[in-house]
């Protein structure tokens, strides 16, 4: 592979991406007519996971980590039942789409060089698929809901029994599918540490317009099924015992915190450390009793809860963090978990990294939300007095998840 010409044919291509996706659904669809069954009917945020994980591949082509990436999206991509034949003809409508949208810019070398690195890509993808299946992994696990929890309007915690043993670590997450919303996943974080019995919980904020979350809160009840993804993620314990942490969590990013407070209760109850539970107003601070609990059983844990005042804009509650996080002391020598909208946990992140904590031990899921392709510098001069970071960039190389 070339990487400078993959790179730069890439460039051009990202300046037409609306053109190029459409494309490609369409070369896609129209070739593989039983393909379209497997996408879900809205296509909207589909088109911008494509270049999502796209734009990944070429930012991290010398990287060591994107043969392990690959090797997971194929271990993931089971879900959707990807077949080789389906590589085959993903990878054919994708050279189209690509020599469509870059006009001058596809030579004999571009293609060549994008025919080897989608057949690298492929073969790793599908060599993670193999040794998934090999090891007993199923495609996805079955999971019947006991139990429906409503905090208000727009948040729920699902309480699920999988029928497998799900095997999992605290703070990561899965991708979760609902007959309600066929060919439809979206990802949430496991709200507890493995428990005995083997039920994981689902903390799930509704969104205007999210299709999945509204059917999760408003919708579904003990009985119903759904279906479970291969858990992943990064915001897994990383503190030596004895180690100093933070905690800080908005919203439901109190499920993954949860679920790592539960595993420390557990094995290091003398832990200490600071735990930080942001909400957008005081009646959605849902997390309160549960971290009263676990503080009772954490006696190092010191509990701070941040809401915005009554009828403030709910942004307060972010600025009264950062001014709390600014009074205290010690930053360098905690590991920091955080967890949170991705806006969120960007404006977190930077503060902490100017208040000395080693960005290397500020842990998270990067979780871009899922925007529409925008106006794009359409010329050489433009490109060059606005160069725009790229739309899709991933750089945890994991879905949007429906926040």
């Amino acid at each position: 592979m070339d990487p400078q010409l993959l790179r730069a044919t890439f460039a051009v291509v990202e300046r037409r991406a609306e053109q190029a996706v459409t494309f490609f659904y369409s070369h896609l669809f129209w070739n593989n007519p039983g393909v379209r069954e497997l996408f879900p009917q809205d296509m909207l945020p589909q088109r911008d996971r494509l270049f999502a994980a796209l734009t990944h591949v070429v930012t991290h082509l010398e990287d060591p980590g994107l043969g392990p990436y690959l090797g997971q999206l194929g271990r993931d991509h089971r879900k959707f039942l990807a077949s080789p034949a389906l590589y085959a003809a993903v990878g054919e409508s994708l050279l189209a789409a690509f020599a469509h949208a870059a006009g001058s810019a596809w030579t004999v070398d571009a293609e060549k060089a994008w025919s080897e690195a989608y057949g690298l890509v492929s073969e790793l993808m599908l060599a993670g698929a193999d040794e998934a299946a090999a090891a007993g992994e199923p495609s996805w696990w079955d999971a019947d809901v006991v139990r429906h929890e409503r905090y208000g309007d727009d948040l729920a915690v699902l309480t699920l029994r999988p029928r497998r043993p799900l095997p999992y670590l605290p703070g990561q997450y899965v991708s979760v599918s609902s007959l309600r919303v066929p060919r439809v996943w979206r990802t949430y974080s496991l709200g507890n540490a493995p428990r005995p019995d083997g039920t994981v919980d689902l903390h799930v904020s509704r969104i205007p317009g999210g299709a999945m979350s509204t059917a999760l809160v408003t919708e579904t009840g003990p009985g119903e099924v759904l279906r479970l993804s291969a858990p992943g993620g990064g915001l897994t314990a990383r503190t030596a015992p004895g180690g100093l942490r933070t905690y800080i969590c908005a919203g439901t990013g109190w499920a993954p915190v949860r679920a790592l407070l539960e595993e420390a209760a557990a094995g290091e109850p003398e832990l200490e450390g600071r735990l930080f539970v942001v909400a957008r107003a005081k009646e959605y601070l849902y997390a309160r009793g549960e971290a009263e609990l676990l503080k009772e059983r954490l006696p190092g844990l010191s509990v701070t809860y941040i809401a915005a005042a009554p009828r403030q804009r709910r942004d307060q509650a972010t600025e009264r963090l950062l001014q709390a996080l600014r009074a205290c002391v010690h930053w360098p020598a905690h590991d920091v978990y955080l967890a949170g909208p991705p806006a969120f946990v960007t404006e977190v992140s930077e503060v902490l990294e100017e208040l000395g904590t080693d960005p290397a031990r500020t842990h998270h899921d990067t979780l871009p939300s899922v925007g529409r392709f925008t106006t794009r510098p359409g010329t050489a001069a433009e490109r060059l007095l606005g160069p725009p970071a790229p739309l899709w960039h991933n750089p945890d190389a994991r879905a949007p998840r429906d926040l």
